[in-house]
């Protein structure tokens, strides 16, 4: 069986006796001792009467020699603490290359030991932090996002601050490449699109447009159809460097997220239209073909039916194009204080449902014939789903300053999937669905300021929650 070997340890203490400080110095000074008595007992024979002569004698011999045995042994320690003082000092300055070596096996051993091995720590930490920060730079550098950073004191950072960072893709996107570093942001500003100032100006995150070649171009070289639109967003962070206010500015091209996501949308809107007008058109087609038949034969008694027929696909295919106008051109919801009493009241001659609990006896500022249209899609959602028609119910009540409206059934409910995407237009489970009942809805809320939201019911059932803001 082979066995390996580990490396060796570059600190590792030499095989050997070890002798401590205290012992070294205790035979130092038992030798000395040891040597002043036998100076002292040779001048004690020479001089037998002159006892404090023979002490003179004897401190005179001894003395010199303790002196130089001691100050031969200090310079060795003192050496390295002046050694330790000065790879201290270099570790402050951020050198960690230095390291000590010590040859008694004792407890300055010890130290020393310790002392290389906080070296070797803080040396590899710091290669890693180099390390780190090497990488981090090279992907903030070749990021797409243009990222800035900005310094100043007090508010309006983004207007008056100066820039302390920029990546390539800023300086590409507001000043041609060059270097932006240490200029003033407002200055960067008046040579840059008027959309990209508007943007910081407002505050907080959001898209913008520009109309040209990019956010740094001040109108763009080109006219007419020939310019185009480009659409960024615009994210910004606040935060406190080394005590001063800084802000960073992020700014994200999504013109071809958006036209990809247009093209999809567009695509599916396409097959959805042709999928329903096929449905339509060919019972027409072949109803129609039969009519001009049965004339043609003078069997009349059956057109009517077939006309009847004809009208029904016909008012069908009228009301799926109308339902994608409706939801192309909603109209900016103009608001009006309502009671709600009147209006469920209202509703409920449309519709069957049962309201449930006390309505809010307050007003609320919405506009009713959009707010009507949202929950009769939401309310015949509820019928469609399987539900009784007595478990339909739909409840208001005021929670703050808000309006909460929950329409609630004892359908099967949604899945996590159809939860996710419900509210995305043209999705839909049914067969003959447009999927635009729910997106409609939502942007009827969203128009209102509210939101809207969807979630299953506890032993069965599906719940859609609306809320408004009460004024």
């Amino acid at each position: 069986m082979s066995t390996t070997t580990p490396p060796p340890d570059p600190h590792r203490r030499p095989q050997g006796m070890r002798l401590s400080l205290l012992t070294r110095w205790t035979a130092l000074v038992a030798t000395l001792v040891t040597v002043g008595i036998l100076i002292a007992q040779g001048l004690s024979h020479v001089l037998p009467d002159r006892p404090l002569l023979v002490l003179g004698l004897c401190l005179l011999c001894v003395l010199p020699l303790a002196i130089i045995t001691i100050r031969a042994q200090l310079d060795h320690m003192l050496s390295l603490f002046r050694a330790l003082t000065g790879t201290v000092t270099s570790y402050q300055d951020g050198d960690f290359s230095f390291s000590l070596h010590w040859p008694q096996n004792d407890e300055l051993r010890d130290l020393v030991d310790a002392h290389n091995a906080l070296g070797d720590v803080l040396r590899h930490q710091r290669l890693e932090l180099v390390q780190r920060e090497l990488l981090l730079d090279t992907m903030v550098q070749n990021t797409p996002v243009a990222m800035l950073l900005v310094s100043g004191g007090g508010k309006g950072v983004a207007s008056s601050g100066a820039v302390v960072y920029a990546n390539i893709a800023a300086r590409q996107l507001l000043d041609q490449g060059r270097k932006l570093e240490g200029q003033r942001l407002d200055t960067i500003l008046a040579r840059v699109s008027p959309a990209l100032s508007e943007a910081l100006a407002r505050g907080g995150d959001g898209l913008f447009t520009t109309t040209g070649t990019g956010a740094g171009t001040g109108s763009g070289t080109g006219s007419g159809d020939e310019a185009e639109e480009e659409v960024y967003h615009l994210a910004r962070r606040s935060f406190q460097l080394n005590g001063r206010r800084h802000e960073l500015l992020l700014l994200r091209q999504l013109t071809m997220e958006l036209r990809r996501q247009e093209v999809q949308t567009w695509k599916k809107v396409i097959r959805v239209i042709s999928h329903e007008l096929n449905n339509s058109l060919a019972p027409l087609t072949s109803l129609a073909h039969s009519g001009a038949e049965l004339v043609r034969r003078g069997q009349t008694e059956r057109l009517p039916h077939i006309l009847a027929t004809i009208e029904e696909r016909t008012r069908h295919l009228e009301t799926f194009i109308l339902g994608y106008a409706r939801f192309a051109k909603l109209p900016t919801p103009r608001l009006a204080m309502q009671h709600w009493t009147p209006f469920l009241a209202a509703l409920g001659e449309q519709i069957v449902f049962r309201v449930t609990g006390a309505l809010p006896p307050e007003p609320c500022a919405f506009d009713p014939a959009q707010l009507e249209q949202a929950l009769l899609n939401l309310v015949r959602n509820a019928h469609e789903s399987g539900s009784p028609p007595d478990q339909v119910t739909l409840e208001v009540r005021r929670q703050q300053d808000l309006v909460r409206i929950d329409v609630h059934d004892r359908g099967p409910g949604m899945s996590d999937t159809v939860l996710t995407n419900a509210l995305v237009p043209f999705y839909s489970t049914k067969r003959s669905g447009t999927g635009l009942g729910l997106a409609l809805a939502r942007e009827i809320i969203e128009a209102h300021g509210g939101r809207i939201t969807l979630s299953n019911r506890d032993g069965g059932g599906l719940t859609v929650t609306l809320m408004l803001r009460s004024v």
